[in-house]
């Protein structure tokens, strides 16, 4: 098992830890995030709007001949909503749902992400040396139109954490600074 922990900090998204961990021939993604919405965010989701936060991960090898290759990209989508008759929050991802009676619970639940399978092994050449990148954003696109109009030109609905990057082998994981 390797892992990284770091904390990055960017607007409304910090990653507290991020860790892949090697199960059989596969590589599983275990990661942390902070996540902290603006007063209008908290407001808009109380009143009904559905906020869905969109995980990113690649895989990626340098060449120096071409644009790098993208050997694995996987994305993982979380849906966070409100249900003002049982007055709980409703987290929804991967077919997995977890109900929250604040919305800093809900937060804890969508910014956590336990065992997600990123990498078959046998996909790598064990030879080369990959580069793992792994973020969080709020995924403007699937906000209603009215919404995604007002996103535009309101910076406290772009929420969004940095790239996180760390050099990997098929022997392990290790942070690199970018």
């Amino acid at each position: 098992m390797s892992v990284i922990s770091t904390a990055i900090n960017a607007e409304g998204i910090k990653i507290k830890s991020f860790e892949l961990e090697k199960v059989g021939g596969d590589w599983l993604l275990n990661a942390g995030f902070q996540i902290e919405l603006s007063p209008g965010l908290e407001d808009a989701v109380q009143k009904g709007v559905v906020l869905y936060f969109q995980t990113d991960f690649e895989l990626t090898r340098s060449r120096w001949y071409w644009f790098d290759e993208k050997a694995i990209i996987a994305q993982r989508q979380s849906r966070l909503s409100y249900q003002p008759l049982t007055q709980q929050y409703r987290i929804a991802s991967d077919g997995f749902t977890f109900s929250a009676k604040t919305i800093s619970e809900a937060l804890q639940a969508v910014g956590t992400i336990g065992g997600w399978r990123v990498v078959d092994g046998s996909r790598l050449d064990a030879r080369k040396t990959y580069t793992a990148s792994l973020r969080m954003a709020l995924d403007l696109g699937k906000l209603p139109k009215p919404f995604q109009v007002n996103a535009l030109n309101n910076r406290e609905w772009s929420v969004s954490s940095e790239w996180v990057r760390m050099s990997f082998t098929t022997t392990g994981p290790s942070l690199v600074k970018r």
